[in-house]
């Protein structure tokens, strides 16, 4: 093989390995005609056990390309070689007096993949008439495509399998998580219930109302899981049924405030609410969303002071009048940005917090509520500086 050829094959080479498939394709078809001239060329894959081939890529290159829509593309040839897994060259029976176009010089080049065969067919309008050199490009060409649809093959099996292994490694957590934070409240009722009904001791009222409080107090995380993990369900599904009505978040706020330092009574909290005209919102699930901010707030920023802040219009935010902003701000440690885009993701729990007791469904549940109401959720957050949490709701509920 002289300098020349081989400079040839490398290219032709270099062109297929491109990641993307069907830049390969291009390039390498691209330098195949600077050898092996063609007008069509078809690419037609059949997976195992299906002799119908389907065309996935196609290209017109000479005098069939203002004509791409009436033109040959070999479809007979593909169907002939798929088949028979064998070469077919089919020559034009017509008058040479016909119009080019209609005059196809067609071969089709079998190959064979892991998960089925293919058929490169390429396509001359009038001739010449393919030569024996030529089909030694042809199959060259041929082999090339069969290594590019082989790399997408196993790219795309193995993204299948890295999602298939995310899920199973995903699935096993929540399982994890969810049989620990269920365990752990079903054992408190269980076992100060015991305490109390053991017949060998008696218990002081002072005791008594410490184990009733605290299995009181477990019931209702217990029904928290469980309301998480049903509402999480039926918002991914969009079967949540929303009750818009006018509802002054400045009042809501400060409702959910007064119940919160109530259940904690160390809890700080400052506001800073304009008055506001009444927007139209689901006041049992907005009330929602902020117990979770609460809960996050005191899960991960304990003993931290909460600033809450209602604006009727800020300049410093790009959004029209008929909206209003609700930013809920600790003084906590911070999230670490590498998962801030996965903050909002149903069960994701941030892992430098793992002893924190939670199903990582509160602020999935938040994101999903505030887009049922047309509205937007953010975080703004540094590490030591804090996190804010960012609501925008329009004050009315569009018919979309």
């Amino acid at each position: 093989m002289d300098s020349e050829m081989l400079e040839f094959f490398t290219k032709i080479s270099e062109s297929a390995a491109r990641d993307n498939w069907k830049k390969a394709l291009d390039s390498l078809f691209t330098t195949l005609r600077k050898k092996f001239v063609f007008d069509n060329l078809a690419v037609y894959l059949a997976e195992t056990g299906n002799t119908v081939p389907e065309a996935v890529y196609a290209r017109a290159a000479g005098r069939g390309r203002s004509k791409e829509a009436e033109v040959s593309w070999g479809e007979e040839a593909a169907n002939q070689v798929i088949a028979s897994g064998k070469i077919v060259i089919s020559v034009p029976a017509g008058s040479s007096s016909a119009e080019r176009v209609a005059l196809p010089h067609v071969l089709g080049w079998p190959f064979n993949l892991l998960v089925g065969s293919g058929a490169l067919v390429f396509v001359r309008f009038g001739g010449p008439e393919y030569v024996p050199e030529q089909l030694l490009w042809a199959a060259l060409a041929t082999s090339q495509v069969a290594l590019v649809f082989e790399r997408r093959s196993l790219k795309d099996s193995r993204s299948q399998l890295d999602l298939a292994r995310h899920r199973a490694q995903f699935q096993d957590d929540f399982i994890a998580t969810i049989s620990h934070d269920l365990h752990t409240p079903i054992g408190f009722i269980k076992g100060y219930t015991t305490s109390l009904l053991r017949s060998d001791t008696v218990w002081d009222a002072d005791t008594q109302r410490e184990f009733l409080t605290i299995i009181d107090e477990e019931t209702d995380h217990l029904v928290t899981l469980i309301d998480h993990m049903l509402d999480s369900a039926r918002l991914q599904t969009g079967n949540m049924p929303m009750d818009f009505q006018p509802v002054r978040l400045d009042a809501l706020i400060r409702d959910v405030v007064l119940r919160l330092q109530s259940r904690h009574k160390g809890l700080e909290v400052a506001l800073d609410l304009e008055p506001a005209q009444p927007i139209q919102a689901d006041t049992v699930r907005l009330t929602e969303v902020f117990v979770n901010l609460f809960d996050n707030a005191i899960k991960y920023a304990p003993g931290s002071k909460i600033t809450i802040s209602l604006k009727a219009h800020d300049k410093t935010v790009s959004i029209s009048d008929d909206k209003q902003i609700v930013t809920f701000a600790d003084r906590g440690p911070g999230i670490p940005s590498d998962h801030l885009p996965f903050l909002f993701e149903r069960f994701y729990r941030v892992p430098a917090h793992p002893s924190r007791r939670g199903t990582g469904l509160g602020l999935f549940i938040c994101k999903q509520i505030v887009q049922a109401h047309h509205g937007l959720i953010s975080v703004k957050t540094a590490p030591g500086k804090g996190t804010a949490f960012v609501i925008e709701l329009p004050v009315r509920q569009s018919t979309r």
